[in-house]
């Protein structure tokens, strides 16, 4: 059985709780991240607590922990739960202000929930799919409109994977004015040559950390990296294709709305930029 922390307590799973009147559970008014865990260190770390910062802010919540504090919890659970490769969950949310209202609670007398919990993932690096690819669709985009901030609203982007699962593929690529924004929970990239191509950063999308790493690992590699906006018929006609999230890395994609890409198979940029990741994310992990 897992320990998790809520609220300034370590606790067995089945003994942690949160108030029915949570704003997180009643209005999804929360923020969350999830680090990846490689060899017990925690990877990208300082990227996500900026970026959590940062949601926090936008959303006018405060943090119930400062950033040395999140840093030891984390590494705490990791060390109570013996994860060697997985992943923690951090969830905050603006509390229980005793009843449900919408209009947001005073954060002196309504204190930020805040929820951690680990994810044992065995295999993480060495994903067998990462080998073959994955298969996407594009869907519409009808998310609100600050995808820039991680919340917990995820029902679309749920609805969106069902979505695949029913077409037969992995995932999707949600397209908003003709153009890909996202996938459902990763950025997504197309390569044509030794170029590139991912959609800029705004609040059209997720400022993805492992997409910030890779794409300077990209550009260190002498690859040519153009941030703009690409269409699905564009992806189709691409050499190849992948997405990076925190917990898939770099995935390669090898088929776009039933349109194979480079015969079906992952290309060489993906899986070399997987490996660059890989060896440079052990070496700063913490």
């Amino acid at each position: 059985m897992r320990t998790v922390y809520v609220n300034g307590e370590y606790l067995p799973e089945n003994e942690a709780k949160i108030s029915i009147f949570d704003r997180g559970f009643l209005m999804a008014d929360g923020v969350y991240e999830v680090t990846s865990v490689l060899d017990g260190k925690l990877i990208d770390f300082d990227g996500h607590a900026a970026r959590l910062e940062r949601s926090l802010g936008e959303l006018d919540m405060a943090s119930p922990v400062t950033a040395e504090e999140l840093l030891a919890i984390h590494r705490e659970l990791v060390a109570r739960n013996g994860i060697d490769e997985g992943m923690v969950y951090l969830q905050i949310t603006r509390g229980a202000p005793g009843d449900r209202d919408f209009v947001f609670p005073d954060p002196e007398e309504t204190p930020s929930s805040i929820v951690l919990f680990t994810q044992d993932k065995p295999g993480l690096a060495d994903n067998p799919v990462a080998k073959k690819g994955i298969r996407i669709i594009s869907i519409d985009d009808i998310r609100w409109g600050r995808r820039d901030i991680k919340t917990v609203q995820l029902l679309y982007p749920s609805m969106g994977k069902m979505m695949a699962r029913k077409a037969g593929a992995d995932d999707a690529w949600m397209v908003e004015d003709g153009f890909v924004t996202e996938g459902t929970s990763n950025n997504a990239y197309i390569v044509k040559g030794n170029r590139i191509i991912t959609r800029g950063l705004s609040n059209d999308i997720l400022h993805g950390i492992t997409r910030a790493a890779v794409l300077r690992f990209a550009r260190e590699a002498q690859m040519e990296v153009e941030e703009r906006n690409f269409t699905i018929e564009e992806a189709r006609e691409a050499d190849e294709a992948f997405v990076t999230s925190a917990s898939t890395f770099v995935m390669p994609v090898v088929e776009i709305d039933g349109t194979p890409l480079g015969g079906g198979v992952p290309g060489r940029v993906a899986p070399r930029l997987r490996e660059i990741y890989l060896e440079e994310s052990r070496k700063a992990a913490i």
